[in-house]
């Protein structure tokens, strides 16, 4: 189950890093590249399943329900960003993409740091 565990993580880094480098790639035209949908939802996805196989014992994993927590709340604001984003075209402000690339790099700080 350790080779499952490592692929969801891979995956999950590679979602994470789809939204940042999509999110950096629009600023220059101002809009919301499609990868950055596809990116979200695979780091969410995985994110949640990574939580339940350390929560469900299945891996040698602590759960630290608090970090967990805030991760989980910055992931679906960049979701609501992206999702949002998508609504008004691929038109959007260059804010906009700011704040979905300094939430992204505020959650994969959040992983490594805390």
């Amino acid at each position: 189950m350790d080779v499952v565990y490592g692929i969801l993580v891979v995956l999950h880094l590679l979602g994470w890093a789809m939204v940042f480098g999509g999110a950096l790639a629009g600023m220059r035209t101002a809009t919301l590249n499609p990868g950055v949908l596809h990116g979200i939802l695979t780091a969410l996805l995985t994110g949640i399943l990574l939580t339940g196989l350390a929560s469900a014992d299945v891996v040698d994993r602590d759960v630290d329900t608090t970090k967990i927590a805030v991760k989980l709340v910055v992931a679906l604001a960049v979701t609501v960003l992206v999702v949002l984003g998508r609504r008004q075209g691929e038109k959007v402000t260059k804010g906009w993409l700011g704040a979905i690339a300094g939430l992204t790099a505020l959650n994969v700080a959040v992983a490594v740091l805390w």
